[in-house]
């Protein structure tokens, strides 16, 4: 005698479809198809259930990721957005940034330097677009990590870019120094490298840009 009524009873319930994507199940589901396992195996021989979490988690994790990955896509964009409206601002204005080419106008222009160590002996050598020496000047005992400025003065430059180079020893030894020019900004570049300006034909990272107007 088949015992229709107790053979329903016992049947395993079945929680989600067959061929049920696991990495779309929601949290409640999750549980109560990891509930529904261990009630139902066989106590005399249970059911490893470690792959099963594995893979899930597994598969969450992935999912998670990918969420992550398209949401830093997604700010990345709009914050190359965002610097693009900001940098066209800039365009007409003057800038200080890091760089050899300053703008100089009625003869004038504030260069600043920076030595990455002391230095005994700098100089400094203002060029024209020709080469021509057009200004220069030496220092002597200069300490490292710390701001100098340079001014050129000069009523019978006309107005335009001039390259500054910056020399400087400790002994026999080069010390590195870093520039900030005067430039104006011409035009806005976006590049796979990011939001740029444009100075006197030189692309510069708006990272550079150390002080706006002035």
């Amino acid at each position: 005698m088949e015992l229709t009524g107790v053979s329903e009873f016992l049947k395993k319930p079945q929680i989600v479809e067959a061929g049920y994507d696991n990495s779309k199940m929601k949290n409640e589901d999750f549980l109560k198809v990891l509930l529904a396992d261990l009630a139902w195996q066989d106590p005399l021989n249970a059911k490893d259930i470690s792959d099963f979490i594995n893979n899930t988690v597994k598969l969450r994790q992935m999912e998670v990721l990918n969420d992550f990955q398209e949401t830093v896509e997604l700010l990345k964009q709009a914050n190359e957005a965002n610097s693009l409206v900001y940098a066209s601002n800039l365009i007409g204005k003057k800038i200080f940034y890091e760089g050899q080419s300053t703008y100089v106008e009625n003869g004038k222009s504030l260069v600043k330097f920076k030595l990455e160590d002391n230095a005994q002996i700098v100089n400094v050598t203002v060029m024209d677009k020709n080469g021509n020496v057009v200004e220069q000047e030496s220092f002597s005992n200069l300490e490292g990590n710390k701001e100098y400025p340079f001014e050129i003065d000069n009523p019978q430059l006309q107005d335009g870019y001039y390259t500054v180079y910056v020399e400087a020893k400790n002994g026999e030894r080069d010390v590195k120094a870093t520039l900030i020019s005067e430039g104006i900004v011409e035009t806005v570049l976006k590049t796979d490298e990011g939001i740029k300006v444009n100075v006197n034909n030189n692309e510069v990272d708006l990272n550079s840009i150390v002080q706006i107007g002035g």
